[in-house]
């Protein structure tokens, strides 16, 4: 089985840990003084949501984790529950608000194709999509006087809040980077 050694990590890799999934978040190398260099790295657990903090050495090796990915649709969040369908068989699936986590929850949107991550045969996560079209449901009107290179925020139809220029209005189309939760450029 293929391992993950200090240098490979950054960050989206997937390890394996005491037989759980992880998907690393945040990674920072470090070269102390004295002494070998390390790796301080944030981990989210992708069965629990739960994110923890790890040091990794240079000798130090993890197991990529058996995951298996399959194209779904978002239907709705029933209250406890986000429910997707599998497009071509029609099963649907559940899946906890800590499973999916609160920065993937605010940039779904109804009918939006998923990946949902399986660990060996089990429903863990959702992955959106790099980049999605969005549109602008509420932001500040433009004035006299902005600035060409400031921004502002504006309401997305998934109702997260990301930062846009000036010159976009309720209405626009936008595409946005849903990893970093960033405007890229106003859709065509």
């Amino acid at each position: 089985m293929a391992t993950i050694g200090m240098g490979d990590i950054k960050k989206g890799v997937r390890l394996e840990i005491d037989g759980n999934p992880y998907k690393v978040t945040e990674f920072q190398h470090v070269k102390p003084g004295k002494g070998a260099a390390f790796v301080r790295i944030k981990i989210k657990n992708l069965k629990s949501g739960k994110v923890i903090e790890k040091t990794v050495h240079a000798g130090d090796k993890f197991e990529v984790p058996n995951l298996e990915q399959k194209k779904m649709q978002y239907l709705y969040d029933d209250g406890e529950m986000l429910q997707f369908m599998d497009s071509e068989t029609f099963d649907q699936i559940g899946l906890t608000h800590e499973q999916v986590g609160k920065e993937i929850i605010e940039f779904l949107v109804d009918g939006m194709e998923t990946d949902i991550l399986f660990h060996n045969g089990e429903a863990i996560t959702v992955e959106l999509p790099t980049t999605y079209v969005y549109e602008i449901v509420e932001t500040p009107p433009n004035f006299k006087g902005d600035s060409q290179g400031g921004k502002k925020p504006a309401t997305l139809n998934s109702g997260a809040v990301v930062q846009v220029p000036f010159h976009l209005l309720e209405g626009d189309l936008i595409k946005v980077n849903t990893v970093e939760g960033e405007y890229l450029e106003k859709a065509k």
